[in-house]
């Protein structure tokens, strides 16, 4: 081999080595930008995720100020009843944003539906005027799949079943994934997807009429009931006993539980006053946040102590299209 022919060897090889080392670098920097513009995308995902959230906690605190002037207007009426009739329970409020964004609010009472959290008292004994109107709901809404027997084995504290009907850690061990009842009060009535047997099909039957309130005791607001809820207070009342009663409220609300009681669909049925009332402590503030092409959600547990104070108990970001009364706009002014 010459010397000529070598020189030209050593400089294709240099050359190919230049090559190889412009496209590394070039591979390199490609890798780094799309790594820097998928940074950049996360950085700004969140950024406005955050602006979202933070606007959906100031549509929160505007469902506040509404309640407390309701608990105002109503202290100076000397009349504390919360109805449908109320324009916070029959509208869902639209605020304008900047950059053609929208805010979403509604305010839905949970104290017209049946507590699941009353079912088991303190000191561990089954409530039984909840039991009752527990079975009559599971009938009236058509739901099959479960037993009161089984939700009362979910929230006491004891491992053994109440009845055959009921269902303990021995029934959810097996299931896969394995879990154990709770033994504690529902957190969430999401939690009766884990009751056994209960199918999504009931679960969204029974959904309207039942919460899971953070405490005991705080009693069925008439005003607010539904008809389902009304025709479980006694295995006597039918259908149309609870769609008429429900049409009376319609046209004038229960100042007292006393009137309620007094009405003719009552008479001769021994129905008590345990567990009833005319004022709401339980709200859902549902918030919706829309802009830039994003959509935040927010539903936040309200309580309104009876003196009027307002507490958020918790906040859930993962709840879509919870949105569904008829939209009111409120002005900028």
């Amino acid at each position: 081999m010459t010397a000529s022919m070598s020189i030209k060897r050593q400089r294709g090889i240099a050359l190919i080595m230049v090559l190889l080392a412009m496209a590394l670098v070039v591979l390199l920097s490609s890798g780094m930008t799309q790594e820097q513009s998928l940074r950049v995308f996360r950085a700004g995902h969140l950024l406005a995720q955050q602006q979202g959230y933070s606007v959906a906690l100031g549509a929160e605190e505007f469902a506040k100020q509404i309640l407390h002037r309701d608990y105002e207007d109503d202290k100076e009426d000397n009349a504390l009843v919360d109805s449908p009739d109320e324009e916070w329970s029959q509208y869902s409020a639209i605020l304008p944003l900047d950059d053609n964004g929208v805010i979403e609010v509604q305010l839905d009472d949970l104290s017209g539906r049946i507590n699941l959290n009353d079912l088991v008292k303190s000191d561990g004994s089954v409530d039984e005027v909840t039991r009752g109107r527990l079975e009559r709901l599971l009938q009236i809404a058509d739901v099959s799949s479960i037993h009161v027997d089984a939700l009362i084995d979910w929230v006491d504290s004891n491992d053994e079943t109440v009845s055959a009907r009921g269902a303990e850690d021995g029934s959810y061990l097996i299931q896969d994934p394995s879990y154990r009842a709770a033994n504690q009060n529902f957190v969430s009535v999401s939690e009766l997807l884990l009751i056994d047997g209960m199918t999504r099909e009931d679960y969204w039957k029974l959904l309207p009429y039942v919460a899971a309130l953070p405490v005991s005791g705080v009693g069925i607001n008439v005003n607010m009931a539904p008809p389902e809820v009304i025709q479980s207070l006694h295995e006597k009342l039918t259908k149309a006993d609870a769609d008429a009663i429900l049409e009376g409220i319609e046209e004038e609300r229960f100042e007292n539980v006393q009137d309620f009681l007094a009405l003719s669909q009552f008479a001769g049925l021994g129905l008590k006053a345990e567990g009833l009332g005319v004022r709401s402590y339980f709200f859902e503030v549902v918030s919706r946040v829309t802009f830039a092409d994003r959509q935040v959600n927010l539903v936040s547990l309200l309580y309104r102590a009876p003196d009027g104070a307002l507490d958020i108990v918790s906040r859930d970001s993962g709840q879509k299209n919870r949105i569904t009364k008829k939209p009111f706009t409120v002005s900028e002014d």
